[in-house]
């Protein structure tokens, strides 16, 4: 049972922490080391292996096999994930119309399995939309047949520290889509039946989006920044290489040119630096907080509103853990070129004076 697990963080006790549960260190990016084509490389595999858009991994992992990688994960940076962006849109649209009927048409009084599958497909994007078209609802459909002959169950199982549990999850949950649903269950004229559909399916399919809307953000938001720091950066590199070469009666003018250069590649790297440095944190308070569900869900082995949730609570941390490890990446890149231009402004201006 969830007796001892309830109110507060860092109350579970009596478990081993999940081996994703410390995540790994990650080394900083030093400008002596630092190398544009890798960091564009390794941020590209990233995006192969863990966005949530297929048709996004499937760019990706095309450049990155390429007979000419560095041409291509240039165009893709530059262009072709904007491209693969938009067109997952497009092509979410028609799915979309099909779980918004399911939806309209199964409800979830009498087709909790099926309507739960279309409101999680329809909340969590392109991947989603697709499976529930190509294989989703004819599963649904098979669950709530599964369902029905076993009906009673969850609610006879409910405790009051079951309900306890969703209310701490209303209030001190790190992700705003899983703290709405928990909300929702507990909202006044709620039933246990709505707790029970919580348990077996909002609770799971919330997480999902905030996961997936962290992913999506940042990848967004860095698409936009990358597309303009190459050009900044090689526009202060030559403009201090200008400088540097430049006559007595120029080189005052030409170091004050350089320190402008270096300060617009500045204010492009600030903003990503305090994105991804908010993403680390953000991260960290996910895995630690599935670290949690995963020890209450152990707890609550015999309690059968618990077996969704334990199923995903493992894969949500391990998932969390990799976003955070991303995050430190790109953290530390964004921190290598604001640092790069502060002592490339710092150092014009100390020479043109």
């Amino acid at each position: 049972m969830a007796a001892a697990l309830i109110l507060a963080p860092g109350l579970v006790t009596g478990f081993s922490a999940p081996a994703w549960a410390g995540g790994p260190a990650v080394s900083a990016i030093t400008t002596t080391t630092f190398d544009q084509f890798e960091e564009d490389r390794l941020y590209v595999r990233y995006l192969a292996s863990y966005d949530p858009r297929s048709l996004v991994r499937t760019a990706a992992w095309n450049a990155l096999v390429a007979s000419n990688v560095p041409a291509a994960i240039e165009r893709f940076l530059n262009s072709g994930l904007a491209y693969a962006v938009t067109r997952s849109q497009q092509l979410a649209a028609r799915n979309a119309d099909f779980a918004r009927r399911i939806l309209a048409t199964h409800t979830a009084e009498y087709s909790p399995e099926v309507h739960a599958a279309a409101q999680y497909a329809l909340n969590s994007g392109t991947s989603a939309l697709d499976a529930f078209a190509k294989t989703g609802y004819a599963a649904a459909k098979e669950r709530d047949r599964v369902a029905r002959e076993a009906a009673g169950e969850q609610v006879a199982a409910l405790l009051e520290t079951d309900r306890l549990f969703v209310a701490h999850l209303r209030d001190h949950d790190p992700g705003a889509q899983v703290r709405a649903a928990a909300g929702y269950a507990l909202r006044v004229g709620a039933t246990d039946a709505d707790l029970v559909e919580f348990y077996a399916y909002d609770w799971a399919a919330a997480a999902a989006v905030d996961l997936q809307n962290q992913k999506m953000q940042c990848t967004n938001n860095d698409m936009v920044w990358r597309a303009k720091v190459k050009t900044l950066l090689a526009d202060a590199l030559a403009a201090q290489k200008a400088a540097e070469e430049a006559a007595d009666e120029a080189r005052e003018q030409a170091r004050a040119a350089a320190a402008r250069a270096w300060h617009a590649l500045g204010e492009q790297a600030a903003p990503a630096k305090s994105t991804w440095d908010t993403a680390v944190v953000v991260a960290e308070q996910q895995a630690a907080n599935w670290q949690e569900v995963a020890l209450a869900a152990a707890a609550a082995a015999d309690n059968p509103n618990w077996d969704s949730i334990a199923l995903s609570a493992q894969t949500n941390g391990q998932q969390w853990t990799t976003e955070q490890a991303n995050a430190a990446k790109q953290a530390a890149y964004w921190t290598a070129l604001y640092e790069m231009a502060l002592a490339g402004e710092q150092d014009m201006q100390a020479g043109a004076r």
